[in-house]
């Protein structure tokens, strides 16, 4: 058994969507799980029950409310033969007064991913930057969060499953542990043998910063308009931030 146990103190922020109830806006989320439910499942089969990933995303997509259908359809254009090519790209951004940005998007156009990304950019004078010159300050981890089992007996289901955890924190009645992407299932599948009727009110795998910066009333103002032009681009799956709002 091998336990690395670091104590950063993330507080982890619970990152609700801030996709606003509007018809333009659910549209881009079902767009977003269709497009990822099926770039799943034509890699990894159809099937949840082999296809961990699927799985997985199927309980987020219903989580956030995404209709039965939707998820049906996505699924049945990989039985019926559709072949379409989706690519992961990711973009390193420095934002106004030392903020920065990871946006990633599913596209299957990178010409116009960039393209529409540049122009966000530019219209809040902010800069892009080579791979890696944002990304080293982040760390990349996976996070579930629950209630209704205590420390002790997580620590307990972990060192049973013999796995690795990065941190874990209790923040009120919920226990959030953070761990490597790669181990993802493997912790839902310990805590689950101890409790199989848990429900993953936090399960993502994310992009933490390392540090987080305080912008005052200007910049910020231009970071928000930047987040906010970024999250309108259909191609954009997910955006972490480095500031502290």
């Amino acid at each position: 058994m091998k336990l690395d146990i670091q104590l950063f103190g993330r507080a982890y922020e619970v990152r609700k969507a801030s996709i606003q109830k509007t018809g333009a806006a659910k549209a881009k989320l079902y767009s977003m799980y269709a497009r990822e439910i099926y770039d799943v499942a034509k890699k990894g089969g159809v099937d949840p029950n082999s296809n961990a990933s699927l799985k997985r995303l199927i309980e987020r997509a219903k989580k956030e409310q995404v209709p039965a259908d939707i998820i049906k359809r996505a699924i049945d254009k990989v039985n019926s033969g559709v072949d379409e090519s989706y690519e992961k790209v990711s973009y390193e951004i420095f934002g106004p007064a030392g903020s920065t940005v990871i946006v990633d998007c599913l596209t299957d156009n990178v010409n116009r991913s960039i393209s529409n990304v540049k122009a966000a950019l530019n219209k809040c004078k902010c800069k892009i930057g080579v791979q890696g010159s944002v990304s080293f300050n982040y760390d990349n981890l996976c996070i579930i969060g629950f209630k209704g089992l205590t420390e002790e007996e997580v620590m307990d289901a972990i060192i049973n499953a013999d796995l690795d955890i990065d941190d874990i924190e209790v923040n009120e009645d919920m226990v959030i542990i953070y761990g490597n992407p790669k181990d993802l299932h493997a912790l839902k599948d310990a805590i689950e043998k101890v409790k199989p009727d848990i429900d993953f009110e936090i399960d993502e795998i994310s992009m933490l910063p390392k540090d987080k910066v305080t912008l005052d009333n200007e910049s910020l103002e231009i970071f928000n308009r930047l987040i906010n032009m970024l999250d309108d681009i259909e191609d954009v799956q997910h955006i972490y931030h480095n500031v502290e709002l």
